[in-house]
């Protein structure tokens, strides 16, 4: 295999924790809001874990578009 050909296949596999990101993010929303309907008055507590959850799953995505331009690029 060419170096170059192994060099896309890295940065687009690199790429897909961009796919796993808006996925986490989904999940942790939609569990967010089935908790915040269940049970309204401990929605106010679970708020922290939410910013959370969404922080982790942004870095995850920006880690791998950074990681794909450093492959790309590098």
């Amino acid at each position: 295999m060419e170096a170059e050909a192994a060099r896309y296949i890295g940065a687009g596999l690199a790429s897909m924790a961009l796919i796993g990101a808006g996925i986490g993010i989904g999940t942790v929303f939609g569990n967010y809001l089935s908790g915040a309907l269940r049970n309204p008055s401990a929605a106010a507590s679970q708020r922290t874990n939410l910013l959370l959850g969404f922080a982790l799953c942004e870095a995850t995505g920006l880690f791998g578009f950074v990681m794909s331009f450093i492959i790309l690029f590098g």
